[in-house]
């Protein structure tokens, strides 16, 4: 391990994708010296891509950089598949991108910066971070607003957003990302976006993955009305999710929706479209990007799942990384398991994880 730390050196974390390979070109061109990390992770036994590896080596060696391979299969499966899974079971729906960041993902490239000197490290989201001496470094929304990830990066911290670099919150739009690509002859110009949950493969589906590791999950149970009738019976709580309409399999006349997921009665409450409508909701696990929220109360944007709009909201902070929340006007579709991000303007100020009602 080296003792020093390089402010010209950089570990890049290379996917194979086109956003990463065009960060670590970017910072390339701004010449520093680019080291990248390639994370090997688990992945379903029916995901239907290949391995990312190959392809990830292939855009370090047409950039001409080292690349090394760090292996977390069996950390990343005990740390984000066990609790994504277990989540389900218990009538969240989760989002793992969120805690998978800062604990695994980003912990692995601090671990290399470390090992190889560099003081910085860098990703190919969309989001921006502006640092400046004496005060906390901010994560912004990316300018191309389509593509803007930072909603998913609102769980890192100082230590960690004070040494990265993510160049890609700068670009216009992802046509300037692949043009650029190929103008270089980057292997990774036409590849595929990757989805959200990386280890289900493209065309994965997050049921089949319930069904092979957890088949006890999915007992069949009850579908009640906000009344207490029984209008029918679903095949596992994990197959559903708040807002959902299709698949109910119901004839009752009239549209009806998820409204809750009762994992202590094994019972889905379905009801009509307007009582998805919330006024407001309890978070828990909450965490703020300067280390400390901007107050005990405070005004805010609440953003309350990935590329959702964002709606005007009074948070309360209560004991034990808890809050309240109080939305200007009603919001629809709020799910317990996924997250509720903090703006003021284009800042993330913070977040937490919607609870169970």
């Amino acid at each position: 391990m080296k003792s020093d730390v390089d402010p010209h050196r950089v570990v890049v974390a290379l996917s194979g994708g086109v956003d990463s390979a065009v960060a670590a070109l970017l910072l390339q061109e701004a010449g520093l010296e680019v080291q990248a990390v390639t994370l090997r992770l688990w992945r379903a036994p029916f995901a239907s891509d290949s391995d990312a590896v190959p392809s990830a080596q292939a855009v370090a060696a047409a950039l001409g950089i080292p690349c090394t391979v760090l292996d977390l299969t069996e950390r990343f499966y005990q740390e984000v598949i066990r609790p994504f899974v277990a989540a389900y079971g218990q009538g969240y729906t989760p989002n793992p991108c969120v805690f998978c960041n800062p604990t695994l993902k980003f912990a692995a490239l601090l671990a290399a910066a470390a090992e190889y000197g560099a003081a910085w490290i860098a990703t190919g989201h969309y989001a921006r971070v502006l640092q400046a001496e004496g005060t906390p470094t901010r994560l912004l929304r990316a300018h191309h607003a389509r593509r803007d990830q930072s909603y998913v990066l609102y769980r890192l911290d100082q230590p960690t957003l004070s040494r990265l670099r993510l160049p890609l919150g700068e670009v216009a739009d992802k046509a300037a990302v692949r043009a650029l690509a190929r103008q270089r002859g980057l292997p990774a110009a036409e590849r595929t976006d990757s989805q959200d949950l990386c280890f289900l493969g493209p065309r994965g589906d997050y049921r089949a993955l319930l069904r092979h590791l957890a088949p006890e999950s999915l007992r069949p149970g009850p579908i009640y009305d906000e009344a207490g009738r029984r209008l029918g019976e679903h095949q596992g709580l994990p197959l559903y999710t708040v807002g959902q309409r299709e698949g109910l399999g119901l004839n009752v006349g009239r549209a009806l929706y998820v409204l809750q997921l009762d994992a202590a009665a094994n019972a889905l409450i379905v009801g009509p479209p307007e009582r998805l409508a919330r006024e407001r909701c309890k978070l828990e696990a909450v965490t703020f990007t300067a280390g400390a929220p901007p107050a005990p109360c405070f005004q805010a944007l609440a953003q309350p799942r990935y590329h959702a709009p964002v709606t005007p909201a009074q948070i309360t902070l209560l004991p034990g990384e808890q809050a309240q929340v109080v939305f200007a006007t009603a919001v629809a579709g709020l799910t317990p398991g996924q997250s509720l991000v903090f703006y003021h303007e284009d800042e993330v100020l913070g977040g937490g994880v919607i609870a169970r009602w």
